[in-house]
This record gives C-alpha cells, sequence and structure tokens, in this order.
C-alpha cells in the first residue's frame, strides 16, 4: 500500500508569537517545516509528502521545495482555519485512490526514523493509528480552578503525531464531521479524535512515541530542541 505523509503547517503559531508563522523558525540552520519533510524524504518506507501551508504562503513553500533535494515532495496546498480544516483540505487533495496517510505537524522536527517505520508497519494491519508516550505526570481534571477527578495515571498516554489511517477510513470520518451540526462547537483537536467520535467500530492502535519527539509551541521550546539535537551530535 502506497504511503504518503502530509506535513501539516497551515497554522499561524499565535501562542508561538513572532512577525512570521511558528513553522518558518530556525531550528539549527532550517525551518521547522523542512526538518519534518527531512524526516519523510529520508524514511524508505514513505512514498510521497504532501505539505499543508497558510494562504497566501503556499507558492513560497512550492519554489523552496522545488529547487532540489525533495523529490518525495508531490505537492504543496493551502491549508483552512484550523487543523482540522486543513486536514480536510488535504483529504479532498489526495483524491479517491486508496492509500496509507500520515499526518504530521510540522511543529514536531524531531520525528525519528523509527517512529516512521513502525507507523507504517502498524497500518498494513490496523485502519487507523496515533503515536503516544506514557504519561509520567498525575494529570487532574478541573471545573472552576477545582479539582474534579484524578485519572489513573496507567491509562493516560500523551500524544504526538504522525497520525496515520487509511485514506478511505479518514475521509469517511470526517464526512460525517462534516453532517455533524453540533461540530463547530465541539471541534476534536486532532484526526484520531474525529475517529474516535464518529467511527467508533474502528480502534485506533497506538504506536510508540518519542519524548524527544516534542512540539515546539513557544519561544523557548526552540531552545530545548536545539539541546536534544546537541545530545546526538
Amino acid at each position: 500500500m502506497r504511503t504518503v505523509a502530509v506535513v501539516l503547517a497551515g497554522g499561524t503559531g499565535q501562542r508561538f508569537g513572532g512577525d512570521r508563522p511558528k513553522q518558518l523558525h530556525v531550528l539549527a540552520g532550517r525551518t521547522l517545516i523542512e526538518h519534518s519533510v527531512a524526516a519523510f524524504e529520508q524514511a524508505p518506507d514513505v512514498d510521497a509528502i504532501m505539505i499543508v501551508m497558510p494562504a497566501g504562503l503556499a507558492g513560497q513553500a512550492r519554489e523552496q521545495f522545488a529547487a532540489g533535494g525533495h523529490p518525495k515532495v508531490s505537492g504543496v496546498i493551502e491549508g483552512g482555519l484550523t487543523r482540522t480544516d486543513s486536514t480536510r483540505c488535504a483529504i479532498a487533495a489526495l483524491g479517491a485512490g486508496e492509500c496509507n496517510v500520515l499526518f504530521h505537524d510540522a511543529a514536531r522536527p524531531l520525528l525519528d526514523q523509527r517512529i516512521i517505520a513502525d507507523c507504517v508497519r502498524a497500518l498494513a494491519t490496523d485502519l487507523a493509528i496515533g503515536v503516544a508516550v506514557p504519561s509520567s505526570d498525575t494529570i487532574v481534571e478541573v471545573t472552576d480552578g477545582v479539582v474534579t477527578g484524578m485519572p489513573r495515571r496507567d491509562a493516560l498516554a500523551r500524544c504526538q503525531t504522525p497520525q496515520g489511517f487509511r485514506l478511505s477510513v479518514i475521509r469517511r470520518a470526517y464526512e460525517l464531521a462534516e453532517a455533524d451540526p453540533a461540530f463547530p462547537q465541539r471541534p476534536a483537536t486532532d484526526d484520531c479524535g474525529i475517529v474516535l467520535r464518529y467511527l467508533p467500530g474502528v480502534p485506533v492502535r497506538l504506536v510508540p512515541g518519542s519524548e524527544r519527539n516534542i512540539k515546539i509551541t513557544y519561544p523557548h521550546d526552540l531552545d530545548v530542541a536545539e539541546a536534544l539535537l546537541r545530545r546526538l551530535t
């Protein structure tokens, strides 16, 4: 089964701040999106890469990734206002043919080859997979500043990306979400959440993640990522 990696870089990084989208900030000489694309370029089981950019930046990205060194990049498209909007744009651009698809946040630039290989291997037998690491902290439920619950830590995990699906499965989940008038008031934060809500009969199998696979959310996260990269050299 053909595998396509979709690098989601359609956000504006409002929590990060600054005068440019977060995914265009530089880490160790390359932008965050370049790190993510490079990881999939190096993965032997990934056949093609689609990049989702904010409106107005897709043309610039097309020129950048067409310049050479990115033979797997098959297209750069404009995303939507939200993460789920950008995923929906990617699903439409992938067309009707069946494939496996890995959705990855460009803000996770330290994705390693073991995770990618495990995701592709898992999709040989499962229709939906997520990547997660165990929670080392106790997580509490809070309402109006008051703790209302304390779930068992051994039953909790912290989600990462990629998240992988058979294309027909994630397409159907998004069709059901789009038909649900309540979805805009209760949106999902990621693609596994869409499948869990609208295709409850499809198990979402977990692939072990990595503590290195951090998400760049705030400026100081770049310093953490730089330190992790130096540790590898």
